[in-house]
């Protein structure tokens, strides 16, 4: 299998002229990409980087995100996209553990480019100069194309991919040539791609969600690519509007926050979308049902994970079933393990953790035995940390986080549940639920929601009493707390470590029998 660097090879030979990837102004053809592709290879090269160093890449939504991984791969070297909108010590935590021979930052990024820089790491800016960093632009320019793909083994690390380190430090998911070659053509091949297609990336380039979705797909098959500077509702709108994708993908907490967008939904032109995949965060039946109503459209739910790829997923052909993530991918297998017992296989129905085992795993956490001993079996199952139920058909159904389920009274309660009860009220535009301490139940879940402008007012009350006469009485919210948007981590998810947090500062003793 060759080296992943050349993923764009099949477009550079057969339509070198057709537009690759677009933003704003910057319109790049497959020739021009491949032109730049080999000079950012070279660069790096001239700088000592070789087969087996780390790569670290500082970058918001930037056309030369593609040309500085590709170009990296090209050598043998592994390319670490980092997520820019963690913390200064996170990142620093990611820089150390990683050592990088070489940093490739955004000018956006460089206050924490210039941080990382101070241990002696080489650095280059891009769209801008500092005198501690190379300006990437202008010695781009200097150096040469043709610089020949180094080859790889099938096994040789492509990625290295840090999880958001919700439940600790983040981890680097190692992720090979093959992995990344088999998830680019399964995306392609479940979702009904080709060369006419054209991507809305609308995501961050450096989370799966916007990468295996988009952007490698395109490059692989030779549609092209339209990538925003970031997610801003109305700014997707009009987007489509203007770029006439064919698809993109995104969270849930994306599509809530554009669903809400009333004028630019009427004003702009969507009717150029044929898909819209959604994922990487549980996502309401309410929700898909509002998303196929105001998106004349396909709509697939996915399921997927860093170490483990995209590997369930509602296909664009066969029976769709609002509120499943739909069926294993091609060339996966799961299980559905006991939770008291992992080596009996759940039952339909029951709620158990779900195993994976594909082409698309991971092998293994960088410079983490240990843990990729824990989350790893030996005959190559990956246990996702994930709580779903499986039905008689084999469809899939996401219920949560192993540590987001709520134990109230010895009921087991997933946020979903609570969440697709209100979402059903016509006021709601989004909503979460976390857990509360309660003092007779232990647990208690609590509602964080987000109301649609102009609905009328709404109390309190009124959606618990909402939630009661739809759902079993240990399901409704002790408490509803109203924001204006619910917070997001870095990747467009909602975050829900900081209302959990922001609960307890609510709710210090928390809740009162009887609440």
């Amino acid at each position: 299998m060759a080296n992943f660097g050349e993923v764009i090879g099949r477009a550079v030979r057969l339509f070198p002229g057709r537009t690759a990837v677009v933003q704003g102004e910057t319109a790049l053809t497959y020739g021009a990409l491949e032109g730049r592709v080999q000079r950012a290879a070279a660069l790096l090269a001239g700088a000592g980087v070789g087969r087996g160093d780390r790569v670290l890449m500082l970058f918001p939504n930037d056309f030369r995100f593609v040309e500085v991984l590709l170009g990296a791969l090209r050598l043998g070297a592994i390319a670490v996209p980092a997520n820019v909108k963690l913390g200064a010590d996170t990142l620093g935590y990611i820089a150390d553990h990683c050592d990088p021979a070489a940093i490739v930052a955004h000018a956006e990024m460089a206050e924490q480019a210039h941080r990382l820089t101070k241990s002696g790491r080489r650095c280059w800016l891009v769209g801008g100069e500092a005198p501690w960093a190379e300006p990437y632009d202008l010695r781009l320019d200097g150096v040469p194309a043709g610089l020949a793909t180094v080859e790889v083994a099938d096994s040789d690390p492509a990625m290295l991919m840090y999880t958001s380190g919700s439940t600790g430090r983040p981890k680097g998911c190692v992720l090979t040539h093959a992995n990344k070659w088999w998830q680019a053509r399964s995306t392609a091949r479940t979702m009904l791609l080709d060369e006419r297609d054209r991507a809305l990336v609308m995501g961050p380039l450096y989370h799966a969600n916007a990468l295996w979705a988009c952007l490698l797909p395109m490059l692989l098959t030779g549609g092209q690519v339209c990538v925003l500077p970031g997610f801003e509702a109305v700014a997707v709108l009009e987007a489509i509007d203007r770029y006439r994708p064919t698809f993109t993908s995104g969270t849930p907490s994306m599509y809530a926050l554009m669903l809400a967008q009333g004028e630019a939904l009427a004003r702009c032109d969507l009717s150029s979308l044929r898909l819209l995949m959604c994922g990487s965060a549980p996502v309401s039946e309410e929700l898909m049902r509002k998303i196929h109503e105001h998106f004349a459209c396909e709509v697939v739910e996915t399921y997927g994970l860093t170490e483990g790829g995209a590997n369930v997923l509602t296909p664009r052909w066969g029976i769709k079933k609002l509120g499943s993530t739909g069926l294993p991918v091609p060339d996966v297998e799961v299980r559905v393990a006991s939770l008291d017992d992992p080596g009996r296989d759940c039952g339909a129905g029951e709620v158990g953790e779900l195993w994976s085992r594909s082409p698309a795993n991971a092998a293994g956490y960088f410079r983490q035995p240990e843990v990729t001993a824990e989350r790893f079996t030996a005959d190559g199952w990956l246990l996702t940390g994930d709580l779903v139920r499986r039905d008689e058909q084999g469809y899939i159904y996401f219920c949560g986080r192993r540590d987001d389920m709520i134990n109230c009274g010895g009921s087991k309660l997933y946020p979903k549940e609570v969440e697709t009860l209100l979402l059903a009220h016509p006021a709601v535009a989004d909503a979460c639920v976390v857990p509360a301490g309660h003092a007779t139940k232990g647990e208690a879940p609590v509602a964080w929601v987000v109301l649609r402008d102009g609905a009328g007012p709404v109390e309190e009350m009124d959606l618990r009493r909402f939630c009661l006469a739809r759902g079993p009485a240990y399901a409704h919210p002790r408490r509803v707390f109203f924001v204006e948007r619910l917070p997001v981590t870095g990747t467009n998810k909602v975050d829900r470590r900081a209302l959990r947090e922001e609960t307890l500062r609510r709710l210090p003793a928390g809740l009162a029998s009887g609440s």
